[in-house]
């Protein structure tokens, strides 16, 4: 069986053709309205790291206190620990990013 290599081509083309149209739909129906740069989703995320970690504290201080389950601070002390190693990893990788970047001749 013989493929003819514009018939191969031309299926490619379709397939990316229809491939294209999928990304573009399904970025549109996910992208929010409005969606900002990624400095404003870094700031994000910053803040939503900022603010598991005091909840993490608020739940271990309720413990103490007497006001809270067990279950829950330590659930809320592992999403905190957890943020924080994810923010520590993203700052090393930045950290590595740079340091590349400054070690490129020009």
């Amino acid at each position: 069986m013989a493929i003819l290599p514009a018939a191969a081509a031309a299926a490619y083309q379709s397939i990316a053709a229809m491939g294209a149209n999928t990304a573009s739909t399904a970025a549109t129906a996910n992208a929010p309205v409005g969606a900002g740069s990624f400095g404003d989703f870094l700031s994000d995320a910053m803040k939503d790291a900022v603010s598991t970690m005091k909840k993490g504290e608020q739940a271990a201080t309720a413990h103490v206190s007497g006001k809270a389950d067990i279950v829950d601070v330590v659930n809320a002390v592992n999403q905190a620990e957890i943020t924080l190693d994810t923010v520590v990893a993203v700052r090393d990788k930045v950290v590595a990013a740079y340091q590349a970047i400054m070690n490129m001749p020009i």
